[in-house]
C-alpha cells in the first residue's frame, strides 16, 4: 500500500483539529463524504496510484447512508451479491437482501483493508466551495475553519442524505415525541404506546412491521398507495457461504443473475407496453397477502406501476392485518397536544408520531455554498432545476466531478454499479487532465445543454414522466431530475471513455504556489 501524501501544507502549523484554523492543504483530490460513494473513490485513486487525496467527513465514523438510518428493519431493497463492490465481493453476507448493521460492517471492513483511516478527516464539514481562476483550485473552508485547496473535488455526500421532514400546524403543541425515521430516537420506547406514522414508503414499509410487534397499536396514515413486489429474500446458509469464501467464480454467477434481474423492470419503465407485466404481478402479490376486498382496495394505487419508487416486501401487507395496527387512507393535515388531525377532520390519539417521509432530493446543493467560474452560484445555475452531463459535471464548475449527481439513478438498478461507472468515469477524467498538461477540465455548456434535451427527451415518454403521479423523482417545474432513461447497462456504455470534445481543458495562468 502507498503511503499516504495528504497534499502539500502552505504554512506550518503546531495546531490539529477541527476546532481551530490550520494551514491550507493542497491535495490534488478532496473528496466530500465517506460513504459507499466516496470510500470506493478513496480506494480506486489509491489503485491508480492517485495518493494525493483527503476525505472529509462530517460525522465521527464512516458509512453514510448506513450510518444514518438505523430504524428497525432498515434493510437494503438490491441483493447483497450486487450491493458491494465489484473489487470487494462479500461472501459472508447472511440474507439475500442484507440489514443495515451487516452493510454498515461490511463498509468498515473494505476501509479497513485499504488502511484509509489516515486519508480521512473526521468530524469535518465543509461548508464552503470558491473555485479561483487564478490557480484552477479550489477553495475549501469547514465549519472548523480549516481551509483546503484542492485541484479537484469530488462531492460524493449522496442524493438520499437529508430527510423530507413536513412541518403541520401545532408541532409545538404535541405532547409526545416525535421523530424522523432518518433520525431514529434511540431513547423512546415504543412498548405499550399509541404509534402514528405519517407516510408509507420504502422506509415505512421496513420498520412498521418491526414495531408493530411491540407497540400497543399502530396508525399508519397513507396519503398515497404503493405498489409492492415480493422481495425475493432468504437466509444465505453457511453451506452458500463456504461456496462463496472458496469458488469466488460462483458468486460472480450469483451477482451476474441479480443483475440481470435488476436490469428488467428498467425497460418495462421506458416502455409502457412492459410495465403491464409488472403491474400484474404487483396485483397478484397483493391479492395472495391481502384477502379482504375492502383493504385491498385501499391499498391498490391509482397511479402505474414504476411512476413511485416500487416497494420489495414480504411482511408489510401482512403487518397492516395485525389487530393492533389500523390503516388510515387519509393525510394528516394537523397536529394537537394529544395526535394527529386528518383531512377528514378526525382526531388519532398518538404517544409517538415517526415521520417516514423520506428525503428531500429538489436540490441537494440547495443549502450549500458552491460557486464556480465567473461567481456564479450552484442555486444560480440550477434555478429552473438540477442538471448536468452524465449526472458527474455541471458546466461553470470546473474540477467539480459529482458521484450521484442529477439523472444519474439507476431506477432499480443497484446503486453501486452506478457508482462505481462514475468513479471510473472520473478517474478517467484525471488521466486526460494529465495527458494533455491542464489543470482546469469544464464540461461545456452546449454539451450539457444538448445533453439534456436528448435526456428529458427520453424521460417525458417514461413511466416516472407520464405515469400519472407525483413522486420525488419529480422537481417543482414537473421535470424528473434523478433517473437515466434507460439501462444501467446503457449508462456504462456512456461513460466507458471520456469525449474529450464534450471539456474545455486548459492550463491556470500561474503556477502552483511552491
Amino acid at each position: 500500500m502507498m503511503t499516504p501524501d495528504r497534499g502539500r501544507l502552505l504554512a506550518d502549523t503546531s495546531t490539529a483539529g477541527e476546532d481551530v484554523e490550520s494551514a491550507t492543504v493542497e491535495p490534488d483530490v478532496l473528496i466530500v463524504g465517506a460513504g459507499l460513494a466516496g470510500i470506493g473513490m478513496a480506494i480506486t485513486l489509491l489503485k491508480e496510484g492517485r495518493p494525493n487525496f483527503v476525505v472529509l467527513e462530517k460525522a465521527s465514523r464512516i458509512g453514510g447512508t448506513w450510518r444514518e438510518n438505523t430504524y428497525p428493519g432498515c434493510a437494503c431493497d438490491v441483493a447483497s451479491v450486487m450491493y458491494s463492490y465489484s473489487f470487494a465481493p462479500n461472501p459472508y453476507w447472511s440474507r439475500m437482501y442484507a440489514e443495515q448493521p451487516e452493510i454498515l460492517d461490511y463498509i468498515d471492513r473494505v476501509a479497513r483493508e485499504y488502511s484509509l483511516d489516515s486519508y480521512i478527516e473526521f468530524d469535518t464539514e465543509a461548508v464552503s466551495y470558491v473555485f479561483d481562476e487564478f490557480t484552477d483550485r479550489w477553495r475549501v473552508e469547514t465549519r472548523g475553519g480549516k481551509v483546503y485547496a484542492p485541484r479537484v473535488v469530488v462531492a460524493a455526500h449522496g442524493a438520499l442524505h437529508n430527510p423530507e421532514i413536513p412541518h403541520f400546524d401545532g408541532d409545538a403543541d404535541f405532547q409526545g415525541a416525535m421523530f424522523h425515521s432518518a433520525r431514529w430516537d434511540e431513547g423512546v420506547r415504543l412498548e405499550g404506546k399509541r404509534v402514528a406514522v405519517i407516510g408509507t414508503g420504502s422506509s415505512a414499509a421496513q420498520f412498521i412491521p418491526r414495531i408493530a410487534e411491540s407497540a400497543a397499536h399502530v396508525e399508519v396514515f397513507q396519503r398515497t398507495a404503493h405498489w409492492v413486489l415480493p422481495k425475493a429474500d432468504r437466509p444465505i446458509g453457511p453451506v452458500e457461504r463456504w461456496l462463496f469464501a472458496r469458488v469466488p467464480f460462483l458468486q460472480f454467477v450469483y451477482r451476474n443473475v441479480a443483475y440481470w434481474t435488476h436490469e428488467v423492470p428498467v425497460l418495462a419503465f421506458m416502455n409502457p407496453r412492459l410495465v403491464k407485466l409488472l403491474r400484474a404481478a404487483a396485483l397478484r402479490h397483493l391479492r395472495k397477502q391481502v384477502p379482504d376486498p375492502e383493504l385491498r382496495e385501499r391499498l391498490t394505487p391509482t397511479y402505474e406501476i414504476g411512476c413511485k419508487r416500487i416497494l420489495l416486501s414480504n411482511d408489510y401487507f401482512p403487518a397492516l392485518q395485525r389487530d393492533n395496527v389500523t390503516l388510515v387512507a387519509q393525510g394528516v393535515t394537523d397536529l394537537t397536544s394529544t395526535g394527529v388531525r386528518t383531512a377528514d377532520g378526525a382526531v388519532h390519539a398518538a404517544d409517538v408520531v415517526i415521520l417516514g417521509t423520506g428525503f428531500s432530493t429538489n436540490n441537494r446543493c440547495a443549502d450549500e455554498n458552491i460557486v464556480g467560474r465567473a461567481g456564479v452560484s450552484i442555486q444560480e445555475a440550477w434555478r429552473d432545476g438540477m442538471q448536468a452531463y452524465l449526472g458527474t459535471t455541471v458546466a461553470g464548475f470546473p474540477n467539480m466531478f459529482m458521484i450521484m449527481g442529477p439523472n444519474s439513478g439507476g431506477g432499480a438498478q443497484s446503486i453501486l454499479f452506478v457508482i462505481e461507472t462514475q468513479i471510473r468515469y472520473i478517474v478517467r477524467c484525471l488521466d486526460m487532465m494529465t495527458a494533455r498538461g491542464a489543470t482546469r477540465l469544464e464540461v461545456r455548456d452546449d454539451v450539457q445543454r444538448d445533453f439534456n434535451s436528448w435526456l428529458h427527451g427520453r424521460l417525458s415518454r417514461s413511466v416516472w414522466n407520464a405515469g400519472g403521479c407525483t413522486s420525488w423523482f419529480l422537481d417543482h417545474t414537473g421535470r424528473n431530475r434523478q433517473s437515466w432513461p434507460g439501462t444501467g447497462t446503457s449508462y456504462w456504455r456512456r461513460l466507458r471513455t471520456p469525449d474529450p470534445e464534450a471539456f474545455r481543458l486548459s492550463s491556470a495562468t500561474v503556477s502552483d504556489r511552491g
